[in-house]
């Protein structure tokens, strides 16, 4: 099984780190090369992408794939099938959906008409630094389509909506003292994770909207104190906030300033909401595709950001479609195998679809 294989392969390298980034990328630049798919490698800054491409002018679409994954445990870059699960680092999120656009790709060559449609792999989907990443500064500088298809986990759905993102570092402060008598000091760790048990209490914290329970919060990272006989005086706390479309990100982080006025806290990343509408002529015909191939298949909404979000900032529609599975991020990272070959059809399916529609009018 040609899906499975792919991304058997994908998973292996270790793209958590620098050097399986590049020896990765390298791979699927050859793969798609040695398929006679036009291919090229962008540098963007300090970082490099790949663009490849089937058909000529007309309507746009492109799927969009990041390589990269977050550190996984020992074990998880060895991929491994159990049954209908294929488990590994990147499985889910997003490496065989990766794998099966690679492969559609490869399909549409040569035998796309009147549409085009481009494959974009982009190595720092993942990271959380302060900055732009390579998607951002690619539709900076001009990049954009009719629609962009975002391969993240969404169970064979249409992701239309996705959570916004806070990622805020707050410092706390305490009062030192000697360990064997705290109660003459302020323990700064105590006092951060009071204080993330207040956010998680906070007014927006409660709310819901239409695709979605309510926020997310996370304790992401803690660092603090320096002696394990003294009463720590200062703690830093990293904490992901994912917030709803219907919530405005001022407001929240206004409501997590009021907690504690001492408490200096700093936003290290943000990214808006995704919304796009599902009515919209190219995301009404994916949803179409989909159904064809997953009965299910309509319009959700997405706990996780993606890129799609550099786009949508831009005016072009964006929406996340992946395969089946579960656990990403998590030590049981799998994808369903039999969802991948109805995956990689339906985005082939619907390259075909929009190109025969675009095919249609310009005879008309």
């Amino acid at each position: 099984m040609e899906e499975l294989q792919l991304a058997e392969r994908l998973i292996a390298y270790d793209t958590s780190r620098r050097s399986g980034l590049r020896h990765a990328l390298d791979f699927i630049a050859g793969w798609l090369d040695g398929r006679g798919v036009s291919v090229r490698r962008v540098q963007v800054e300090d970082r490099e992408a790949i663009v490849a491409r089937a058909g000529g002018d007309g309507v746009r679409v492109i799927y969009h794939g990041h390589v990269d994954v977050v550190p996984g445990l020992p074990g998880q870059f060895t991929p491994r099938v159990d049954g209908n699960r294929l488990f590994g680092r990147g499985a889910y999120d997003m490496k065989a959906a990766l794998a099966c656009m690679m492969l559609s790709i490869a399909d549409l060559a040569g035998k796309l008409h009147d549409a085009q449609t481009d494959l974009i792999v982009v190595p720092d989907e993942e990271r959380a630094d302060p900055g732009p990443n390579c998607t951002e500064m690619m539709v900076r500088d001009g990049l954009s389509a009719d629609l962009v298809v975002c391969g993240e986990p969404t169970d064979m759905q249409i992701g239309v909506q996705a959570k916004g993102v806070l990622i805020l570092r707050a410092e706390v402060p305490g009062t030192a003292a000697h360990g064997a008598t705290p109660w003459l000091g302020k323990n700064a760790i105590l006092r951060a994770v009071d204080m993330y048990r207040q956010i998680e209490n906070l007014p927006f914290a409660g709310e819901s909207s239409p695709l979605f329970e309510g926020p997310s919060i996370n304790l992401g990272r803690i660092k603090g104190g320096d002696a394990v006989n003294k009463v720590p005086d200062r703690c830093r706390v990293d904490v992901d906030v994912r917030y709803l479309p219907t919530q405005e990100s001022d407001e929240v982080l206004r409501q997590i300033r009021s907690i504690d006025p001492d408490v200096d806290i700093e936003v290290l990343l943000q990214r808006p909401p995704a919304d796009v509408d599902p009515r919209h002529p190219l995301v009404a015909r994916l949803i179409e595709a989909a159904s064809e191939h997953e009965p299910s298949a309509a319009s959700v909404g997405r706990d996780g950001a993606s890129d799609a979000v550099a786009f949508l900032a831009t005016g072009t529609p964006a929406v996340e479609f992946g395969p089946r599975g579960a656990g990403h991020h998590g030590p049981e990272e799998h994808v369903e195998i039999d969802s991948l070959r109805r995956y990689r059809r339906a985005l082939t399916d619907f390259s075909h679809a929009v190109a025969a529609t675009a095919g249609e009018g310009a005879r008309a």
